[in-house]
């Protein structure tokens, strides 16, 4: 069954039925403010090497452009954009560039389950059924029910048995329906296996809210902080500041045009709480200081402290989690236990998402800094892994004063 384009419509519908002070939160952001690197403890030189390191990434062929961004102390002390936005017609890539940020999308869905927990209207501890009854029938590969109830907790740890491909295929009442058809691919609780639960979870926001999940994000989480540029679906007007998604090419340094359903602006898109948004550094980094503000910007709070503490630590106990060492798992975040790798220059207990294509958002709230990567690249062999993260990291830590 194809996704119906009406769902967008039905959006625009109610966006243009706000409130006043809604359309006047919706049309004066909440951006973060700016200062010089000396402000904040950092060094201006050093803090120019990331952008110049992005630049070597584009002229090796790795990327066609990319969008970093730096944040200490509530503020933003580096803004970056190198390279092209798209190479064909040498558009050249914008600060404001919007990209798909495919499971940067998940801690916001987690987000938004976590203010109905605040509300009371959804308990974690729950079974999943008892939102959505098509998973009383839950069965593993032999047909047999689970040793015990798949619970909404399962769902947002990536705990749940729940395995396959996090597409949406219809609305997402009828992709989790047929999510919920799939056998389980362990017993709930087990171990850690990425999956399409933070999709099951959006679902779980639509039954217990009673409204559209698209909508409850643009109500509770994008108005109130002023995240203006982030959609499932771009308007018309702002499609030319979309990034084109890339692959590696035949040639060697060489990129070619990529598509991938994660990116589709097709019309049979609908909201998918699993990878569906698209966004910007400034955007991003809006949501990222209310989450480390303990669930609050610029007076709007969207989240209890508690929920926030919850989300950002450690929730799996000691299953192996994530996709590069050193990690555990919170609700909808991936959390660093012990800094190695590619996170090395983190603090224990940072905490952020990767995205498919190269997109990246890490939180340190020992230094109280924000890390935003943004690129359109298919193909990359482990994205959490990347040598453009690490360097972004590296780079933005280096440059703190002594």
């Amino acid at each position: 069954m194809k996704p119906q384009r009406s769902r967008f419509a039905c959006l625009a519908a109610i966006c243009a039925g706000l409130s006043m002070s809604a359309i006047s939160l919706a049309t004066e952001p909440a951006a973060l403010p700016t200062a010089t690197a000396a402000d904040v403890g950092m060094k201006a030189k050093a803090l120019a090497k990331i952008p110049a390191q992005m630049k070597k990434f584009v002229e090796a062929g790795q990327i066609s452009g990319a969008v970093t961004l730096v944040a200490k102390d509530g503020k933003v002390v580096a803004l970056d954009a190198v390279g092209e936005q798209d190479i064909d017609s040498h558009a050249p890539m914008r600060a404001d560039t919007l990209f798909a940020i495919a499971s940067m999308t998940k801690p916001i869905t987690s987000t938004a389950l976590m203010i109905l927990v605040d509300e009371g209207k959804v308990t974690l501890d729950d079974p999943i059924a008892t939102y959505l009854p098509e998973f009383k029938d839950a069965r593993c590969a032999d047909g047999s029910p689970p040793n015990r109830a798949i619970t909404v907790f399962d769902c947002i740890t990536h705990t749940s048995g729940i395995v396959g491909d996090q597409a949406n295929t219809g609305t997402l009442a009828e992709t989790v329906k047929a999510v919920a058809a799939r056998p389980l691919g362990f017993q709930p609780g087990e171990r850690w296996q990425y999956s399409p639960g933070i999709s099951v979870c959006g679902r779980v926001v639509e039954v217990a809210s009673g409204m559209p999940y698209e909508k409850f994000l643009r109500d509770r989480i994008f108005v109130p902080l002023g995240m203006n540029d982030t959609s499932f679906l771009p308007a018309a007007e702002k499609r030319a500041r979309v990034g084109t998604l890339y692959k590696l090419g035949d040639k060697k340094k060489s990129l070619a045009k990529a598509t991938h359903w994660i990116s589709d602006m097709g019309d049979d898109r609908t909201p998918n709480p699993s990878a569906g948004l698209f966004s910007t550094a400034a955007d991003l980094a809006r949501f990222y200081q209310a989450i480390l503000n303990g669930g609050e910007l610029n007076g709007q709070r969207i989240l209890s402290e508690q929920a926030v503490r919850k989300m950002t630590s450690v929730q799996t106990g000691d299953l192996e989690t994530g996709f590069t060492p050193g990690n555990g798992w919170g609700l909808g975040w991936c959390v660093v236990r012990e800094p190695q790798g590619v996170s090395r220059s983190l603090s224990p207990g940072s905490f952020g998402h990767g995205g498919a294509f190269g997109t990246q958002g890490w939180i340190d709230p020992e230094r109280k800094m924000i890390f935003v990567l943004l690129i359109q690249r298919s193909g990359l062999s482990n994205s959490d892994g990347s040598d453009l993260r690490g360097a972004l990291q590296n780079l933005a830590v280096d440059a703190l004063a002594e």
